[in-house]
């Protein structure tokens, strides 16, 4: 089964990288906010910041994944940001993924760059791209874990799980002791 995935990522800097892994199969690319060029990208920016934001929800519609790409310049991006942030509020599985290592149009890899802070205030994991599969792997992660905490989400709203963390096996056994 095919899986809608956004990819987030630094357009100006990193699209060459991103170019590089986008088609693997069974995945469904939505590449920078459905910007398929630069051409593109600028109209947008000439457009403002609503328009921008319009298209990014646009794209993320019906995705289950967001993949973040992370580049040496990724992590202040204002519009990567965004995607974060609605990604979660939509409840996406949302993953970082290492780019910096990949050659650019000139041949050149770079140096890594940061996490976006959102990535790592919501526990989301980061790898460092090595291939196809491993991406693969990574999303289908990714969507599981969204799964999960959209049923605790769920139950919470339900009253059926409480806030705190359940015990452990070895320490609800020392309990009854």
């Amino acid at each position: 089964m095919s899986r809608r995935v956004f990819f987030s990522f630094h357009y100006q800097r990193d699209v060459w990288r991103i170019n590089q892994i986008r088609s693997i199969p069974n995945i469904t690319g939505c590449a920078a906010a459905g910007f398929r060029d630069a051409s593109l990208w600028e109209d947008a920016k000439k457009k403002g910041d609503a328009n921008i934001k319009r298209m990014i929800d646009n794209a993320l519609y019906n995705t289950s994944v967001t993949v973040v790409f992370i580049g040496n310049q990724t992590a202040n991006r204002k519009y990567v940001n965004y995607e974060i942030e609605q990604s979660i509020a939509r409840g996406n599985g949302v993953v970082g993924i290492q780019i910096h290592h990949l050659s650019n149009h000139y041949g050149q890899s770079d140096q890594p760059g940061a996490t976006p802070k959102l990535i790592l205030e919501h526990g989301f994991k980061v790898y460092k791209y090595f291939n196809y599969k491993m991406l693969a792997d990574r999303i289908e992660e990714a969507a599981e874990i969204a799964k999960a905490r959209k049923i605790k989400k769920n139950l919470r709203s339900l009253g059926l799980l409480s806030q705190k963390l359940p015990l452990t096996a070895r320490a609800m056994y020392r309990r009854n002791d």
